[in-house]
């Protein structure tokens, strides 16, 4: 797989050793990463105004001092980081079932230790591949919340009732208006938020 621009991996586990030997592993993979000795470590970075802007995840120990690996992922729930920080666990035999519990509420995987170097790498491009999906998801979200801004309330209407299959004679009588003032409302519309028919507009809308 080729290099992801801009990727970061953070690596959140209080063992040195498996620290220091993740983020050589990375680095020959040409993998950038910050280490972490704690979950508080990791979680004062992640104070406002953090924001994942980068293809990014999170290799995440289960079993640490202080708060542990999954009360550290049940505060990027609430903080509403995933999907655009998938987290992968690294986790002894004794804390599988807990590992595979967090797959099941949105963790990307768990790595049991000791874990393939090969494995863990194919698994981390794969999670950074799932970020950069995310993070592209959310800036068309934004940008379709922006165009939809620009919209003035009679757009809006015309908008409303062209998506639901409304001729444009049809919504002229339901708005009280020319139909020429329709075809009007209904070229700007189609022009602020950048489409060309009907269809393509609701097909747009359903990604909000």
């Amino acid at each position: 797989m080729e290099p992801i621009p801009d990727a970061t991996v953070y690596i959140v586990d209080d063992d040195a050793g498996v620290r220091d030997a993740l983020a050589w592993l990375l680095r020959t993979r040409r993998l950038p990463s910050q280490t972490f000795n704690s979950a508080e470590a990791f979680d004062s970075m992640l104070a406002p105004p953090f924001e994942v802007c980068s293809p990014s995840c999170v290799l995440l120990d289960v079993r640490m001092p202080g708060m542990s690996g999954l009360a550290m992922f049940e505060k990027l729930i609430a903080c509403g980081l995933l999907p655009s920080l998938p987290v992968i666990f690294l986790t002894g035999h004794a804390d599988v079932p807990t590992a595979v519990d967090a797959v099941k509420r949105g963790a990307f995987d768990f790595c049991e230790k000791p874990f393939s170097d090969n494995a863990l790498v194919d698994r981390i491009e794969q999670a950074l591949s799932h970020s950069a999906a995310a993070l592209a998801l959310h800036s068309e979200s934004s940008s379709l919340q922006v165009r939809l801004a620009d919209l003035t309330e009679r757009e809006r209407d015309v908008m409303r009732l062209v998506v639901g299959g409304s001729p444009n004679k049809l919504v002229a009588d339901q708005l009280d208006i020319s139909v020429r003032t329709v075809e009007v409302h209904r070229a700007r519309v189609f022009d602020k938020m950048g489409v060309k028919s009907a269809v393509e507009l609701a097909n747009l809308l359903r990604n909000l």
